[in-house]
């Protein structure tokens, strides 16, 4: 049987809906809008420890615009979802009111462990009857935190971890100087290294046949590798990017200023000043696990959240 749904994923850097059908028996879904703009909820949350009143601000106007698309879409079911920028805020509680007051429902914030349990769903439910060899390693590239999560194709993975650099974190923690300086470089590297090192240890990646690589980042750095001329998530999704094209990207994006990357044809405003952390992430994961290449995947979490959804049943 079919529902309509509304999935909401609400990051450190992005805000996006997701109103889908779901034919949970066929294993079908089917889009009916996505939409995704920069909120940048995280803002200065590193530092302080706290939503700054600002992104608060910009956060729930976005909201309110996605609950007039969700009631007149007729959604039967509607999950939001928060992740890293509201698990490390001190006053996650006012983000929590004011969200239930203009959704209805009330985030979840999620562990990293269960963030990345859903977008490992969303990333893999089409690949089960695919061509890509198992075992996958997802990897969920956000504002605040990535997610590493192994396991085979439809079913439920079999390690994750969720570790502290992500392209917002990255940059206001590193990358201050535009372009940003060798020394910001190195140092964002080592961070990312050592967050590599827990997955190493957390994560037996090696068993991973494919690389999945998700979010904003991921498909930048593949629509920049591809010489789009604008985005276009048709392209994207599922283009296999080389780890020689990932570094040169990275590469080239960290040495540029913030005036050459907003005139790439692929780059959203939003993403202009934290692309090139998000990128070395991406860049130093492949070179520390070997990756070949990288699959990009326009299908995440919010997938993810939506299948739930439909195995839940209308609520």
């Amino acid at each position: 049987m079919t529902s309509r749904v509304a999935a909401i994923d609400c990051g450190t850097n992005s805000l996006r809906l997701l109103l889908a059908d779901v034919d949970p028996d066929r294993a079908v879904l089917t889009d009916v809008t996505r939409r995704m703009e920069i909120v940048r909820l995280g803002q200065g949350v590193d530092q302080t420890g706290r939503l700054a009143p600002e992104a608060l601000t910009r956060t729930i106007a976005v909201l309110r615009d996605y609950a007039g698309i969700i009631t007149d879409a007729g959604a039967q079911a509607v999950r939001m979802v928060a992740t890293s920028a509201t698990r490390d805020a001190s006053n996650a509680d006012v983000f929590v009111r004011m969200v239930s007051e203009v959704l209805g429902v009330a985030p979840e914030v999620l562990t990293g462990d269960e963030e990345a349990v859903l977008s490992f769903t969303g990333a893999t439910a089409e690949l089960a009857a695919g061509s890509d060899p198992g075992p996958f390693l997802v990897a969920d590239i956000g504002g605040g935190s990535t997610e590493f999560v192994l396991g085979p194709a439809g079913k439920p993975p079999e390690h994750q971890l969720s570790v502290n650099v992500g392209c917002v974190r990255m940059t206001e923690r590193h990358l201050h100087s535009d372009p940003p300086t060798e020394h910001e470089v190195a140092a964002a590297s080592a961070d990312i290294d050592a967050a590599l090192d827990a997955v190493a240890a957390a994560v037996p990646v090696r068993q991973a046949r494919t690389l999945v690589g998700l979010a904003g980042s991921v498909a930048t750095v593949a629509g920049i590798a591809l010489g789009l001329p604008r985005y276009d998530s048709n392209l994207i999704h599922h283009a296999r990017v080389s780890a020689a094209g990932v570094h040169a990207v990275a590469s080239a994006l960290l040495t540029q200023t913030r005036a050459e990357r907003a005139a790439i044809g692929v780059m959203h405003p939003g993403r202009v000043d934290v692309i090139g952390g998000g990128a070395l992430i991406l860049d130093r994961l492949m070179e520390r696990f070997g990756f070949g290449a990288v699959l990009a995947s326009e299908h995440d979490i919010l997938d993810g959240i939506a299948w739930s959804l439909a195995r839940r049943g209308p609520g």
